[in-house]
Formats: structure tokens, sequence, C-alpha cells
């Protein structure tokens, strides 16, 4: 898959996996060599994921052992940064609605999981961009409660 941007050297992907109504949001813990901190599910877009989307329901079943969220849909939000190769890479965010809250199964990339309230997922993420995109996830989700209709696909 081409890059977006010339300037960028990595796309990354990141979902925020949630479920009901309010929604909970499911977290998972990094293990100690990783740094123990709680995020979302995330991964970088291979050359052969077709796309975004693709990229993140491939990160998805290899992280958790999900296959089958009722929808993907973009949040609207990307976050460029420096990459631990000190390249430019950016962070696109998206939101995964389950059916139900599932019980993970955990690739050795995380060693914990939690289903959150969203103000507890809010507090346990570790980086401020995480927080702003699943605060943009619950933005959405208030909309579409209000309207009755999704806002997303």
């Amino acid at each position: 898959m081409a890059a977006e941007s010339t300037d960028t050297e990595q796309e990354c992907v990141e979902g925020y996996i949630y479920s009901g109504n309010p929604p909970r949001i499911l977290l998972l813990r990094r293990p100690p060599n990783r740094g123990r901190i709680w995020a979302p599910v995330s991964g970088k877009v291979e050359i052969e994921d077709s796309d975004f989307p693709a990229a993140l329901r491939r990160e998805i079943a290899e992280e958790t052992q999900i296959s089958d969220p009722v929808r993907v849909f973009e949040l609207g939000w990307d976050f460029p940064f420096t990459g631990p190769d000190g390249r430019p890479w950016r962070l696109h965010g998206y939101g995964v609605e389950l059916e139900r809250e599932v019980e993970p199964l955990l690739s050795e990339e995380h060693d914990a999981f939690e289903w959150l309230d969203a103000s507890d997922a809010l507090a346990r993420l570790h980086y401020d961009d995480n927080r702003q995109a699943l605060g943009l996830l619950l933005q959405l989700l208030e909309g579409e409660r209000r309207s009755g209709a999704p806002a997303v696909p």
C-alpha cells in the first residue's frame, strides 16, 4: 500500500474497540518490556494491506483474535510522530464496534485486557493522543445516540 504523504515513512493504525450504549471500551496492557502501558489495538500498515481499515482488521485479529466487528470507521483523526527509527510516522484512529463484549485471546504483545467505562478508559490511557482519539469516538457516539442514527456507516 502506498503512503498517503511523501513525508511520512510509516503509516500506522489504532482501533478503539467498544460495545454497548453507553459504550464500554476494550483496552490492552503492554508487558513490562514494553512499558506496561494501557492502549488500544495498534500497528503498522503493511505493504499487503489493501487500505487502512484492512490493516486495522489484521492487527485486531493478530492481537486479540477478534475477527467480526459490526463496523470499523474513521474517527477523522491522525497523529504525526517520530517513530523509533527516527523517521516520520503517522497514526490513524478508528472506532471498532462489537456486538457484545468478548474476551480477547491476547498475543504476546499484551499481558492483560479490560473492558472499561468511557471515563475509566480515558484515565487509563497512557498517551494524550490516545485520549484525544478516544474523546473523538465518544463525541461521535454521543451524536449518534442523540440523533438515533449512525453518524458513520
